[in-house]
């Protein structure tokens, strides 16, 4: 009898001693990300699209240049990795974490493992984050919404800490997910709980027509008006109703909050909607071999600098 190995045994992805022959020295890691960037030859420039480019002598001051707008450009231009001393090798080895390890990488292993400070690697983890922002479209078909909190428990804060004004959700964030049944997943950071946050995260991020499955919330009951909406009654224990049920998303919150306690033990509240990005980026592309480039690809127009990371909310 043939036994099925665990998990998803079908994905096939690259192994650590496939990515480190694929990457050997900086002038590979280059070469890779120029060939994702401009494919079959095609170098344009960042800065105005122009075909007309040139190699540079030297690379001084970068290794291309642009006959239209007379720009120097490299393949870092125009990305996250922009102005980045970090060497390109360490860009791919961090993306390659970050992309399969499920639970999260913590910026000290990352600090450890390329050998750079822990604030370099804190950075790096989120400039990469970057690159899984949702690219927009709806959901479609059978979608789970639920909301769940994030953070800690009061009990466990410090006495300076603690708001001292009840349990459960208090203290905490709270965040939407839309999951479709065996597909992608949109989330999102919100400030409130009511019906017109709910409703409206629901009607932005799913196509009219869909079927949506809640709890019983009170602040879903008025989805009704624009999809097939069935509920299921968690607060008596009833947790699937034929086909309502909230288990797909509930899973993905699972996975968000192990990678919470577990990886990173701390998610501030002003950055955590890019933890959130990183955890459903992760598992839009979960099943793809190529989850790296597709990373890659992602960080295209979306640069981040340090000092706007650190601004005071």
């Amino acid at each position: 009898m043939a036994h099925k190995a665990p998990g998803r045994s079908d994905r096939h992805g690259i192994s650590v001693m496939e990515l480190f022959k694929m990457f050997p020295d900086e002038a590979a890691a280059r070469t890779w990300l120029e060939n994702i960037r401009w494919p079959e030859g095609n170098r344009h420039c960042p800065h105005c699209g122009s075909l007309k480019t040139s190699a540079v002598k030297n690379e001084t001051p970068m290794p291309y240049h642009c006959g239209e707008c007379r720009e120097y450009f490299s393949v870092k231009t125009g990305t996250v990795m922009q102005s980045s001393k970090v060497a390109l090798q360490k860009w791919v080895i961090a993306m390659y974490l970050m992309s399969t390890s499920l639970k999260g990488v913590s910026s000290m292993k990352l600090h450890r493992d390329l050998s750079v400070t822990q604030k370099t690697a804190w950075m790096l983890a989120q400039k990469i984050r970057q690159g899984w922002i949702d690219g927009g479209g709806k959901l479609k078909g059978e979608v789970e919404v639920d909301e769940t909190y994030v953070g800690g428990k009061e009990r466990n804060k410090h006495m300076d800490k603690r708001l001292n004004s009840g349990r459960g959700a208090v203290g905490k964030a709270a965040v939407i997910g839309a999951k479709e049944r065996n597909g992608k997943i949109k989330v999102k950071v919100i400030e409130r709980t009511d019906a017109a946050t709910l409703e409206g995260f629901v009607l932005g991020n799913v196509q009219a027509g869909a079927t949506v499955y809640t709890d019983e919330h009170k602040g879903y009951r008025g989805l009704s008006a624009s999809f097939g909406h069935h509920t299921v009654k968690h607060s008596i224990g009833k947790y699937v109703n034929g086909m309502a049920h909230t288990n797909g998303i509930e899973s993905f919150w699972a996975m968000l909050k192990r990678g919470y306690k577990g990886t990173y033990h701390k998610m501030s509240a002003k950055h955590l909607a890019r933890y959130v990005t990183e955890f459903a980026g992760r598992h839009n592309v979960r099943s793809l071999d190529t989850i790296i480039q597709m990373t890659i690809l992602g960080l295209d127009g979306k640069r981040l600098r340090y000092d706007d990371l650190v601004a005071k909310p």
